[in-house]
């Protein structure tokens, strides 16, 4: 069977990871969260100190780009995909609030993007990939066989946000989660470089009101059509 990029993209806390991450399992690719790439991004700042009241240190974080190498790993245990930031897992760091609100701003500088654009299509040469973000589809993949684009109203987003963070045993406040969410819809959608928009050719999957297993079979039989066209 021919292997292909599939590409996820959508809006902030849609649970697109989760669901990047089971197709990736389930049909045997490699999984690649570029999300998290711009969260290692925003956590390197904020370890730095490169954000102030008055934002991000821009000028600073050009000139330090070199000094982020970002890679993936499998998790012994889970299978699941561990993000390093300079060979340190990060996993449960780059998840913080305190992220959150920076990894818009971060994720909107077009030296940042276009660091990250070239690592994720490094990652893509071999194909048999899956990989979730806000402009894979768009910018980084344009050319991928599989397209999806995830969406759910800022509400549930926040509450599945809100949850989250409650079940790691962290504090959450989700009217405070719920502005972040929707400050992060703005930002996505109006950068300059690579706003967030659904490909003409990607489908649209609203999971508003989806069990996670109905997400995965969904994207299986999507996955099964495409590859058999192929």
């Amino acid at each position: 069977m021919k292997r292909i990029i599939i590409a996820i993209d959508g809006f902030s806390s849609c649970g697109k990871s989760t669901m990047a991450k089971s197709l990736a399992r389930n049909i045997g690719y490699l999984y690649f969260d570029s999300g998290a790439m711009y969260r290692a991004v925003a956590l390197f700042c904020l370890n730095n100190n490169l954000v102030n009241s008055d934002g991000i240190d821009v000028n600073n974080l050009r000139s330090r780009m070199n000094e982020i190498k970002i890679s993936f790993e499998a998790d012994p245990i889970t299978k699941n995909s561990i993000t390093l930031l300079n060979g340190k897992d990060v996993e449960k760091d780059i998840r913080s609030l305190e992220v959150s609100r920076i990894v818009s701003q971060i994720a909107a500088l077009d030296f940042v993007r276009a660091d990250m654009i070239e690592q994720q299509r490094c990652m893509g040469k071999a194909k048999g990939i899956v990989m979730d973000g806000r402009d894979i589809g768009t910018t980084v993949f344009p050319d991928a066989e599989m397209k999806v684009f995830v969406t759910a109203s800022a509400e549930v987003r926040a509450q599945r946000r809100y949850d989250e963070i409650i079940a790691r045993g962290d504090k959450a406040d989700y009217n405070e989660i719920l502005e972040n969410v929707q400050q992060r819809d703005h930002i996505d959608q109006t950068r300059e470089v690579s706003p967030l928009r659904k490909a003409d050719d990607a489908l649209l999957l609203d999971n508003s009101h989806m069990t996670r297993e109905e997400q995965e079979q969904w994207l299986l039989t999507l996955f099964k059509k495409i590859t058999e066209e192929c």
